[in-house]
């Protein structure tokens, strides 16, 4: 058979054309990757000046914003916005049969200041103390505050945590209520309060424990669905002559123009007042051991008592005035100087 002829002389030709093609092809491809990365190069200048005053930017804020809130308010977690209701603190509020209208309109000021509170009719004088914590139970309440009236003349406010305890009793002294005393506070009705307790609260050991109770009973907790997410009033307890003296303040700005600034905030009295006198502390609910017994504390009988039997006899009263009067003027003379006959 015979084979077909091959063609010489072209192949040579054919690949010096393709190398010279390659060539071409190769530099177009370097001067195409030499314009990709400088225009790359470019782009993460230009990237990284943006992010560069993009940081500047952001700092001169973060100063701005140091300069107006020089106390890191922005920053705290306990303000940061949480809509849950944790903390779940309801104090009942009631009292006994018996009151007067200055003890009654004292305890609806209480209830007006506690916007978690919860109410009951008013509490048999003839049931036991214990018996409480049952109605607590029924109002799903951990905490009480029971103004108990004897005599239709003395207030006695007992403060108990429900069920566990521990209890405090306190005479209610020098009641003053918000109508009475007509001051120029005023606060928006169910608004969160500031407690405020002097330093004696962190140094002695009972009163520790009545600051506790204190805050569980009075503090409004967070997200509470009566309370409004606001602080304009605080409450102050203040240690004084072996007493509790409690004062309610509004919080207002000077002006309109310092609103936001704590420094720039006066208080205005509000009302109630009143003064508790710490007679013990019991170790469970409205019942158990006693803890604490106030040495200093003398009942309001006791004391009527004893002004009786001052007041008893007049007659002796003026006998013992006119022999206090004869020892004070015989002490006050001043003894004779023989040297004043000399100048006579």
């Amino acid at each position: 058979m015979k084979g077909k002829k091959r063609k010489r002389g072209t192949g040579g030709a054919d690949r010096g054309l393709n190398d010279e093609g390659d060539g071409e092809v190769g530099t177009a491809i370097m001067r195409a990757v030499d314009l990709d990365v400088e225009a790359v190069k470019e782009e993460i200048r230009l990237r990284q000046a943006a992010a560069a005053a993009e940081e500047a930017a952001e700092k001169e804020r973060e100063e701005e914003k140091a300069a107006n809130d020089p106390y890191l308010m922005a920053e705290a977690d306990y303000i940061k916005k949480d809509l849950r209701w944790r903390n779940k603190q309801r104090t009942l509020v009631f009292s006994s049969r018996g009151v007067t209208s200055r003890f009654r309109h004292l305890m609806e000021n209480v209830r007006q200041m506690l916007p978690h509170h919860k109410t009951e009719p008013k509490f048999e004088k003839k049931s036991k103390l214990h018996e409480i914590n049952e109605v607590c139970e029924l109002k799903s309440c951990n905490n009480a505050v029971f103004f108990e009236s004897r005599k239709r003349q003395d207030l006695y406010m007992w403060l108990g945590r429900v069920p566990s305890g521990p209890t405090m009793k306190f005479q209610v002294l020098n009641i003053h209520t918000t109508d009475e005393l007509r001051l120029a506070g005023n606060c928006l009705l169910g608004s969160r309060p500031i407690l405020h307790f002097d330093k004696h609260f962190g140094d002695i050991s009972y009163l520790k424990l009545m600051k506790q109770l204190l805050i569980q009973a009075f503090g409004t907790p967070r997200n509470h669905p009566k309370s409004k997410p606001f602080h304009d009033h605080i409450m102050c307890f203040y240690w004084l002559d072996k007493k509790i003296w409690f004062r309610h303040y509004q919080i207002a700005p000077e002006t309109p123009d310092r609103a936001d600034d704590p420094e720039g905030q006066i208080l205005t009295e509000i009302g109630p007042r009143f003064v508790l006198d710490p007679i013990m502390i019991l170790n469970g609910s409205f019942g158990g051991q006693k803890l604490y017994a106030n040495a200093f504390y003398m009942s309001p009988t006791a004391l009527r008592s004893q002004a009786k039997k001052m007041m008893r006899s007049p007659y002796k009263r003026r006998l013992h005035m006119k022999e206090d009067r004869k020892e004070r003027v015989k002490a006050a003379e001043m003894e004779e100087d023989p040297l004043d006959e000399a100048f006579t």
